[in-house]
């Protein structure tokens, strides 16, 4: 029996490891586990090119927990260590065992799919077990070791019985981890971490039913036998080509991954690139919401098929974080606890082939299918207007596909949109006016009357779309965005036909005086416009600059332009040649021109939505006496 004392640099390094190196003890299982396929994989390799004369057959990785005795066993297949090897990879904690495998047969093969560093990651079982013991043999032909150690740098080195290849690590489970004894808990762990490792995992047995046999009665039980109860998925979708799986494969994958998801994704897009990075996975998209707040985080990280984070911000785009999905790449830099990303070169190429991936998808849909993309548009508007807001290579691109639907259900491209509207929608500068609502059915007075005039209104409700907007009038040249309650339509858009004023510049000024005298508001700007008889005598608008900050302010673009709370500011247009409104001026009776002034002032704030509360109880009221 040898002693020694293992080789680091301080005495107290597990103290280190329990409280710094690992920020969640809960991972020592997906680290164990990695370990164990790691040993499987170099095994499987080693065999396929000759250098391990063993039959490889179909391994797996054994988890059982003894309560009892307070122990938890993870037992592997793979190729095992000798005593020197134990000293090496085990005593010398910086040493990394993966890193001088791929050194050595670096030239042997790429796709050894080695998972990561021993040494480092077999001491997280320190943070949950007081003594840890290694029993392994190699697939050499030497003696089998037992590797015990009680959480100082004291261990213990013998000879071992063991006959089987492969290794077995036995946790003593400490006083304040007993939680990792409880079946419950180690079944969520290998689900979160180890769902889809590429070695199948067995944690207990499960009842399968059998077929009954040939004449058995209706009534008779049907036979069940005990089987392994493998808890992963060792091939999952995106380890496979895009050629060998059908439609109902990648919607099958999807329900693996939420199985809480009761809606089918719209399409999904696979990801497979080996050159200049390595990179595979799958991303879908779901139906998405306004609310952007509750989208994020769906997306996971793997590296070899190890859980790693559902954090991907820096490795995914922004804007496609509230999509869902896998990515899987060994190239992505993590620290020792594989728990935190850290930026590096590699990974921003990463996030720009995604997003050049998901830009050719979507330009594919249009292209292949516009009736379906345009049927979808609705449930994936907000990542597409996102991504062009954020991204300026998303957004060169999303020319192609991005879509503009008008209020009856038409939808443009940007260029198909601007060569309908050229000849109808110009100010009187020759820019292009491109009229939006952002309710249907808040601003539906005002998209009746503009389509009264001939002009098309587009719906453009997303909560980003001031922001958009911004975006698009000044990286496109000659164009700008009116909401259909903005400024007034006769004023924006350039007309043949002007109206003239039933009024003289004498009554105008009389009938702006009488309304002042009533309209006492500071907030209203009264504006006195000559308009067809038939349109509505009060109109409230709200000045499309004041507006659009206000709404870039409620999410989130206001402080950069240094402002506070923007005030409320609307201009009242007063229709000089409606009927009403001549007699506002005509009316003899001061009490009569009240309430005739307020009454038509509190319809317009009633097609606004302006009006609330006590004020349009009071309206109300009025409007029955005036019935009566």
């Amino acid at each position: 029996m040898a002693t020694g004392k293992i080789n680091v640099s301080v005495d107290n390094i597990f103290p280190l490891i329990k409280k710094f190196l690992y920020s969640d003890h809960e991972i020592f299982l997906r680290e164990l586990i990695s370990n164990a396929t790691d040993a499987t994989l170099k095994l499987k390799h080693l065999s396929s090119i000759g250098e391990a004369k063993v039959e490889y057959g179909n391994p797996i990785i054994e988890i059982k927990v003894d309560k009892e005795g307070k122990k938890l066993h993870i037992i592997d297949q793979g190729l095992g260590m000798t005593e020197e090897e134990i000293k090496k990879y085990i005593n010398e904690v910086a040493f990394s065992g993966a890193e001088e495998f791929l050194d050595k047969y670096k030239d042997a093969g790429k796709d050894a799919g080695i998972i990561g560093h021993f040494g480092l990651g077999f001491y997280s079982a320190f943070m949950v077990a007081d003594k840890v013991e290694i029993i392994t043999k190699s697939f050499k032909d030497e003696p089998a070791v037992h590797w015990s150690c009680d959480g100082s740098p004291e261990f213990t080195i013998e000879k071992s019985e063991k006959e089987d290849r492969g290794t077995e690590i036995v946790l003593h489970i400490a006083d304040d981890s007993t939680e990792f004894l409880e079946d419950g808990r180690i079944t969520e762990l290998l689900t979160k971490y180890n769902k889809f490792m590429p070695i199948p995992i067995k944690f207990g047995t499960k009842t399968e039913t059998l077929p009954k046999p040939e004449g058995a009665k209706e009534e008779d039980p049907a036979p069940t036998q005990e089987v392994d109860n493998i808890i992963n998925n060792p091939n999952p979708a995106w380890t496979k080509q895009p050629a060998d799986l059908k439609d109902e494969d990648y919607k099958s994958f999807y329900r693996e991954l939420y199985p809480m998801q009761f809606e089918e994704p719209l399409f999904h897009i696979h990801l497979n690139v080996d050159y200049p990075f390595n990179l595979t996975g799958i991303l879908y998209f779901p139906k998405l919401t306004n609310d952007l707040s509750v989208q994020r985080d769906k997306i996971q990280l793997y590296q070899n098929q190890v859980f790693v984070t559902d954090n991907v911000e820096g490795i995914v785009p922004e804007f496609l974080t509230m999509l869902r999905g896998v990515i899987d790449s060994p190239d992505i830099p993590l620290n020792v606890s594989r728990s935190y990303l850290q930026a590096d070169g590699a990974v921003k190429k990463i996030s720009s082939y995604i997003t050049r991936k998901v830009a050719d998808k979507l330009s594919s849909l249009f292209k292949n299918n516009r009736e379906e993309f345009e049927s979808k548009w609705n449930d994936i508007k907000i990542v597409i207007e996102y991504g062009m807001l954020s991204e300026e290579k998303f957004f060169e691109k999303a020319d192609k596909f991005a879509l503009f639907p008008t209020v009856d259900g038409k939808f443009y491209t940007f260029d198909e949109m601007k060569e309908a509207l050229k000849d109808k929608q110009t100010d009187k500068d020759d820019k292009l006016v491109v009229l939006y609502a952002s309710d249907k059915e808040a601003q539906h007075s005002y998209i009746e009357a503009a389509k009264n005039k001939g002009y098309e209104v587009l719906l453009m409700d997303s909560p980003i779309i001031s922001h958009l907007m911004q975006k698009l009038e000044t990286s496109k040249e000659n164009i700008s965005f009116a909401r259909v309650d903005a400024d007034h339509l006769d004023n924006l858009i350039k007309k043949d036909d002007t109206q003239i004023s039933k009024l003289s510049d004498e009554e105008k000024e009389s009938l702006k005086t009488k309304l002042e005298e009533v309209i006492t508001d500071k907030g209203y700007t009264i504006q006195l416009e000559a308009m067809d008889s038939d349109s509505a005598p009060f109109i409230i608008t709200e000045p499309e600059f004041m507006r659009r900050m206000k709404e870039m302010q409620q999410t989130g673009g206001g402080g950069m332009f240094g402002m506070g709370n923007m005030p409320e500011m609307y201009n009242l247009i007063v229709n000089t040649n409606n009927e009403l409104v001549g007699e506002i001026l005509n009316t003899k009776t001061a009490k009569k021109r009240e309430r005739l002034i307020n009454q038509s002032l509190d319809l317009a704030r009633l097609s606004k939505g302006l009006l609330k509360g006590e004020e349009l109880t009071n309206f109300i009221k009025r409007s029955y006496e005036m019935v009566k």
